[in-house]
């Protein structure tokens, strides 16, 4: 099964440190340019902050990763704002970290700890989700069968997420990917053989499942 760790929800976190105001937003993206796009957005809306401090982590084996100190001494913020969502095993995510300067110069270590801070807090505030394939499959059944089915949903590892009624019912239900085998079974085995494989029509989707830590 492929499964992969995001983000539950678009967050926002905010610290002040030594007057420096640090605004971090994270949002689940689902391409480099939806990153991208996202990173511009807060630049805009903070257009009169000292930095806006991004770092991305894109495709389903965080192959895309992309930081940058935008202005802040070198490997002081954007890489570890980077790791802090690499640490956690995330992956089709962004964050910005903006910051507006409060005066007092935080040092080397001082701007890690204050960008790493609100990038955690920020990753805590989102809460993680599992991204687990999936496949939907659709069919027709008669209104007896579908009592039947209804009832082995849980048991047999598959959800209802649709039906539609005339004169039989016209059934969408969701498995993960490596159990649509043994369910393509069950339907065979509930219909009595009547409903076959190339009657149902399937189409490989993804479904985000809150992890609660």
């Amino acid at each position: 099964m492929a499964e992969y760790l995001t983000i539950a929800r678009e967050a926002t976190a905010e610290q002040t440190i030594e007057r420096s105001r640090f605004i971090a937003y994270i949002k689940h993206v689902e391409s480099r340019e939806e990153a991208e796009s996202f990173i511009t957005e807060i630049r805009t809306l903070h257009r009169d902050a000292r930095h806006n401090v991004p770092a991305f982590v894109v495709g389903r084996n965080a192959e895309i990763q992309w930081a940058s100190d935008d202005g802040e001494p070198s490997g002081t913020s954007g890489m570890p704002v980077l790791k802090v969502l690499t640490g956690n095993g995330l992956t089709d995510v962004v964050i910005v970290i903006t910051r507006y300067f409060g005066g007092i110069k935080l040092g080397t270590g001082g701007l890690m700890r204050a960008y790493t801070g609100v990038a955690r807090d920020a990753v805590e505030k989102a809460g993680r989700c599992r991204l687990v394939d999936q496949q939907i499959l659709t069919f027709r059944i008669s209104y007896p069968q579908f009592d039947r089915v209804s009832r082995l949903a849980s048991e047999a590892g598959f959800e209802i997420v649709d039906t539609y009624y005339d004169d039989k019912v016209t059934l969408s239900i969701c498995t993960e990917e490596n159990n649509t085998e043994h369910v393509l079974r069950l339907l065979a085995d509930l219909t009595a053989g009547e409903l076959a494989a190339e009657d149902i029509r399937m189409k490989k989707t993804a479904r985000l499942i809150e992890v609660q830590d």
